[in-house]
């Protein structure tokens, strides 16, 4: 035996303590956790969901899994964790939504160099607001905390979510139909897609400050728009599937890729689609990486989502109805496209 003091977990790194004291803090403020159908409360070994009170006829479950990539480390440098929840919602429910799914439960997974309770609870707390945005339950999670693989300031956040369907009420491809319309929902950024680049072009390249003016005469700052949160669409498709059932047939979440190749994943091969973005407002922050990065156009298109973060592929005698309805709910809406005869190409201009 030597003279060493007997190791710990603690000395390992690792500090139980703090872990108990965020999941108690995490407890304590969760709100999205009243919606009907939890079972029990945060803290236990598994989340639970009833789904006796939807009085369901045929459900189908529906899963997604995401994360928030490298948006990450901008929020790691600014020291601001309180947006991120709301990208990690909206990339595991705008996903669901693509089914015709209500948004049931999201458990998410953090992994921390160092488990920090504050850091913790606001991290946790957006991502507690972007499910009561929603309508679905945090139902539970996971901190993890791994001192010699991660500095104790870094972080990595993923999450799981579940929804539900009636099985004759499921969007997608085999209900697009020639003669479909295109309707575009506008994103005013990046949402969480394209950050490898933007960082590199931004902050290393060009050299940029996120404190200083996202552009020349900019009243928003660089930190400001590449941490924007993004925009949850789930509840603007779910309340038009509610109020012009049957109206949409599929509905594509621009993601990793850009748009023609997220609404390929809901054309048919017997069928082509074309979305025209002429009156389709970029964003200003796109113009700017693409300045600095001298990008060529087709590179955008693959790696952001260039003002269109979701497109709905809906019958052309009530796409306006459905454009309205959105635009009502305070996220730009367009006709911008229709669907054709042809072999599963899709266009963008």
């Amino acid at each position: 035996m030597t003279g060493r003091l007997p190791s710990t977990y603690a000395s390992a790194g690792v500090d139980v303590a703090a872990g108990e004291a965020a999941v108690a803090r995490i407890a304590s403020a969760l709100r999205s956790a009243d919606r009907p159908g939890v079972l029990g409360t945060i803290g236990g070994f598994a989340g639970r969901f009833s789904l006796r009170e939807g009085g369901w006829r045929d459900p189908v479950l529906v899963a997604t899994t995401d994360g928030v990539g490298t948006k990450l480390e901008v929020a790691r440098s600014a020291g601001v964790l309180s947006t991120v929840g709301y990208d990690l919602v909206a990339m595991c429910v705008d996903d669901l939504v693509c089914t015709g799914a209500e948004p049931l439960f999201l458990l998410d997974y953090l992994a921390v160099g160092l488990v920090d309770p504050e850091r913790v609870a606001e991290l946790v707390a957006g991502i507690d607001a972007a499910c009561l945005e929603v309508g679905c339950a945090l139902l539970g999670g996971e901190t993890a905390e791994h001192p010699g693989l991660m500095a104790p300031d870094q972080f990595d956040l993923a999450g799981f979510a579940v929804g539900i369907v009636e099985r004759d009420e499921q969007l997608g491809a085999e209900r697009v139909a020639e003669g479909d319309a295109l309707v575009a929902l506008a994103s005013g950024g990046l949402r969480s897609n394209g950050y490898a680049l933007a960082r590199q072009v931004l902050l290393h390249d060009a050299g940029r400050r996120l404190d200083e003016p996202a552009w020349d005469g900019a009243a928003r700052t660089v930190q400001d728009e590449l941490l924007a949160p993004s925009v949850l669409y789930a509840p603007h498709v779910r309340r038009v599937l509610a109020t012009h059932p049957g109206a949409v047939h599929a509905a594509a979440h621009v993601t990793g890729g850009g748009i023609a190749a997220n609404l390929a994943r809901v054309v048919p091969s017997h069928l082509a689609a074309n979305l025209d973005r002429t009156d389709i407002a970029v964003p200003r922050i796109f113009t700017e990486i693409q300045r600095l990065g001298g990008i060529a156009d087709d590179e955008m298109a693959r790696a952001f989502n260039l003002g269109v973060g979701m497109v709905l592929i809906v019958d052309a005698a009530r796409c306006a109805s459905v454009a309205a309805t959105i635009n009502e709910g305070g996220i730009e809406a367009s006709v911008a496209g229709s669907v054709r005869a042809g072999h599963g190409e899709v266009s963008v201009r």
